[in-house]
């Protein structure tokens, strides 16, 4: 394993963890998720430049587009569940109710 293929697993595999074990706020949950598409986003540019192929250089580009919709999605559920809840904390909020 090359050490640019260990640095992009490692951030993936800590962005993972970070979201397994540190689930307390909604706001640390969704900056782990944007710290994997970040690093899947640059491991598979990485990748296209590496295969030199056309086919594949629109790849990053649209996990790119669809990590800024996760993001921007996330942020308007963190607004709204401060805004009914008052807080963040994922303890305290229960998906059952309306």
């Amino acid at each position: 394993m090359t050490p640019t293929h260990f640095a992009f697993t490692s951030a993936f595999t800590l962005g993972l963890m970070g979201l397994a074990f540190h689930r307390s706020h909604l706001l640390s949950a969704l900056l782990c998720l944007e710290g994997m598409m970040l690093s899947l986003f640059i491991a598979m540019a990485l990748w296209a430049l590496q295969l030199e192929s056309i086919a594949s250089s629109a790849t990053p580009m649209l996990l790119l587009t669809l990590s800024a919709c996760e993001a921007s999605a996330g942020l308007g559920l963190l607004i709204a569940t401060a805004r009914t809840h008052g807080t963040d904390r994922l303890q305290n909020l229960n998906l059952l109710q309306c």
